[in-house]
């Protein structure tokens, strides 16, 4: 059984970010099913993936902030960094050989619904806009495109 699901009032809209999210919430699941098999390797390497995983998508949205203009998006990249710190702090007590599956498992969980449902919902409208706009002007390919460049180089 999967230790947490999508829910429709998750969706940001933006169906390249929505898909990252779901992504992430496959890998806490992961993690929770890694967790019961006892097989400490196998949770270590879901926990490497996960943040990694997680580092990048908080690079790629915040590429998309940047583009968008979105006024708080220093705010957005400090809460992004501060998460990631205490995250990264899991990694070395695991690395350590504390179990910290169960502990990072619900913090995960929990900041990632909350964070999706409050920091992301209030850049929807900004990023939206700022993709109807280049999904119009052509010249520089698609918005996607643009990020995509910009993102990876």
């Amino acid at each position: 059984m999967a230790y947490l699901v999508w829910q429709d009032d998750l969706n940001t809209g933006i169906q390249v970010i929505d898909n990252q999210h779901k992504r992430i919430v496959e890998m806490i699941n992961q993690l929770h099913e890694a967790q019961g098999t006892l097989d400490k390797a196998r949770v270590g390497e879901v926990i490497e993936e996960l943040v990694d995983y997680t580092q990048s998508h908080f690079a790629f949205e915040e590429t998309l902030l940047e583009d968008s203009g979105y006024q708080f998006t220093r705010a957005h990249k400090k809460v992004h960094e501060l998460f990631i710190k205490r995250v990264s702090d899991y990694r070395l007590r695991f690395a350590a050989g504390e179990d910290v599956a169960e502990e990072l498992k619900g913090l995960l969980g929990r900041w990632l619904f909350t964070h999706i449902r409050n920091d992301d919902a209030n850049y929807v409208e900004s990023v939206k806009a700022s993709m109807h706009e280049l999904t119009h002007d052509q010249s520089h390919g698609g918005w996607l495109s643009r990020s995509m460049k910009r993102f990876f180089g």
